[in-house]
């Protein structure tokens, strides 16, 4: 039998790459463009996504990782695609792209405070029904379209995310799948379909969005077009993807009950598996569909984790960055080692890390970093040390949230830059009071995406036994039971130290020299 490949497309943020795999989930080839996005000087906050140059980018980037890997087209048995979360895109009749936002695009906050002054009771339905909140998703942004560009929105008949975009292109289809769809607000959890009752209430028509198709399911074959602008083989069946950290669950293994991963990048998440339908009653946390067909996931998000620790590599460890320069080595790793020589509690030091005020569990764009005890007796070591226990403080008290709804996990995955750390990780492991793993693979997106793949062209078996076969961790590393009592009291007045602060996080915001 032929080598079979699995291409996934993976599009974040700000790039897109195409990364081929072969059945056993080795990687083979991956071709990476940044995106083109452009501000509209109108709206401050706008990030509007040019669909044709960008289109051009992503297929450059699959007929670069076909050409790297020197393939042939035939053999890549299934192709999926994995995205940023939130981003939009708007067709007219005919099925042309109109309009198109990225997922950080913020022209859309006074809709947000609209909906909740005209029916705060409804944001409560929305959050029951779909886990999600006004904050967030397509919602605001498809009303503020509505609002601002009549002339425009009278010409809507589609709204897509970007995953379902991405395989309009490949094949000419256009449906979605639930692990983006649940992220717009208006996305029935339970049955993971559209709430068409929802979309009533918020003013949008009921058909506005595509048709719902599992993750990991054929949507649809890749047609002369996308053969053509692509290299693909006209034929290749496309799969559902899924969302960035939906599809990065399955290419870590987090798939079934009991698994989660703590992403310790720019952002901290901690993401969990479940077999069921679970909603935080305070909508600290926030409830998705899963990539695994009739599972769910929760997940927090926390908004400087690594960010803290670059904020202050750059402002306080200018030496050690010289350092590190003269001997070949990354300066977090004399970071580590410097922050490894202070105690743990940092000499009755917290860090509070809301440098860009916070998202999960507090939903607070008002709050800002705090370094809470800090005395004559410090050194700035001392203050490296606290930022690295209060972004873990940080994710704990978002895990104890989950576990307070019943989400509980038996062993954690560290992911992301922070996860390469053995102190990070270690104070994660004492912490949590679980042991910490890290998965042998770094394309954890880019491989859940080629998995869906492998389980709609029937590759797989299931999207569980793919990753059971595919997905390998390291040995654990396991709390050790002394530190996680001494790290206890300083987490429990870490808890203590927002509440207490909250109100002066506001007034701050408003005062005037």
């Amino acid at each position: 039998m032929a080598n079979r490949y699995l291409m996934a497309v993976d599009a974040g943020t700000g790039s897109v790459r195409a990364v081929l795999f072969n059945e056993d989930g080795a990687q083979v080839s991956c071709v990476q463009r940044e995106w083109t996005h452009g501000e509209d000087p109108r709206y401050p906050g706008s990030m509007d996504f040019d669909w044709v140059h960008n289109w051009e980018l992503a297929s450059a980037c699959i007929r670069g990782a076909i050409a790297e890997a020197g393939v042939d087209a035939a053999d890549i048995a299934a192709v999926s695609t994995t995205c940023m979360r939130e981003g939009i895109v708007l067709y007219d009749e005919a099925g042309r792209e109109i309009w198109a936002c990225a997922n950080v695009d913020a022209r859309s906050d006074d809709e947000v405070g609209e909906l909740i002054r005209m029916n705060p009771e409804l944001e409560k339905e929305i959050y029951r029904e779909s886990g999600q909140t006004y904050a967030l998703g397509a919602l605001p942004r498809i009303l503020w379209v509505k609002n601002k560009l009549p002339e425009l929105y009278a010409r809507v008949k589609t709204v897509s995310m970007f995953n379902d975009w991405l395989i309009y292109k490949l094949t000419g289809v256009l449906k979605t799948e639930p692990s983006n769809g649940c992220t717009t607000g208006i996305f029935d959890l339970q049955k993971r379909q559209w709430d068409a009752g929802i979309m009533r209430k918020v003013g949008l028509k009921d058909d506005i969005f595509p048709p719902v198709a599992e993750c990991g399911e054929v949507v649809s074959r890749v047609n002369a077009r996308g053969a053509a602008d692509t290299g693909l083989k006209e034929g290749t069946p496309v799969a559902g993807g899924a969302g960035d950290n939906a599809a990065a669950a399955v290419g870590t293994g987090v798939v079934e009950e009991g698994k989660a991963f703590t992403t310790l990048g720019t952002s901290g998440v901690v993401f969990a598996h479940s077999d069921r339908v679970t909603i935080d009653p305070q909508g600290r946390v926030h409830t998705f569909c899963s990539a695994v067909p009739g599972c769910w996931t929760v997940m927090s998000c926390t908004l400087a984790a690594g960010l803290s620790l670059h904020w202050f590599r750059d402002n306080f460890c200018k030496e050690e960055m010289v350092a590190a320069d003269g001997i070949g080595k990354d300066p977090y790793f004399l970071m580590d080692q410097e922050a490894a020589r202070v105690p743990i509690g940092a000499n009755h030091l917290i860090y509070m890390p809301y440098l860009m005020g916070e998202r999960s569990p507090k939903l607070d764009p008002n709050a800002r970093g705090v370094f809470f005890g800090l005395s004559a007796i410090h050194t700035k070591y001392d203050m490296l040390r606290a930022v690295l226990e209060g972004v873990i403080y940080s994710q704990r008290e978002c895990l104890d949230i989950l576990r307070g709804m019943g989400v509980v996990s038996s062993e954690m995955l560290a992911c992301g830059g922070g996860g390469t750390s053995p102190l990070w990780r270690q104070m994660m492991a004492d912490v949590y009071n679980l042991p910490v793993r890290t998965s042998s693979s770094k394309e954890g997106p880019a491989l859940g995406a080629a998995i869906l793949a492998g389980v709609a062209a029937g590759v797989y078996e299931s999207v569980p036994a793919a990753c059971r076969k595919l997905v390998k961790a390291s040995d654990p590393q396991p709390p050790i039971p002394e530190n996680h009592d001494k790290y206890e009291p300083f987490y429990q007045l870490y808890c203590k130290l927002y509440p207490a602060m909250k109100d002066c996080f506001a007034q701050l915001q408003t005062a005037e020299g």
